[in-house]
């Protein structure tokens, strides 16, 4: 199952996707600027194509992913002031 949503931060649009694999859930939040990812994608990946990317863990849940703070931020994230232990919800005022 896929579920996509549509969120608002600060006036713009952020879409969430959670799909169901086989125990766990992958989860995204995209913004205009760059996106939140769970565990299950790769900060490697994110850094080569110098993405704006966050990686969050243990959530299962947008309302989980929503409350959660930063494990990892790419390169490029960095860049735009984003760093580890910031909240999700102040991430997305900056990538949305």
């Amino acid at each position: 199952m896929i579920t996509i949503k549509e969120i608002k931060v600060n006036g713009r649009s952020v879409e969430t996707l959670c799909m169901k694999l086989q125990e766990k859930n992958l989860i995204v939040l995209r913004g205009a600027k760059g996106y939140i990812m769970c565990g299950y994608l790769n900060m490697d990946a994110a850094n080569k194509f110098n993405e704006v990317a966050v990686k969050i863990t243990g959530v299962a849940t947008i309302d989980e992913a929503l409350k959660a703070s930063a494990a990892e931020a790419s390169v490029a994230a960095a860049a735009l002031g984003i760093k580890p232990g910031q909240p999700v919800k102040e991430i997305l005022g900056l990538i949305a």
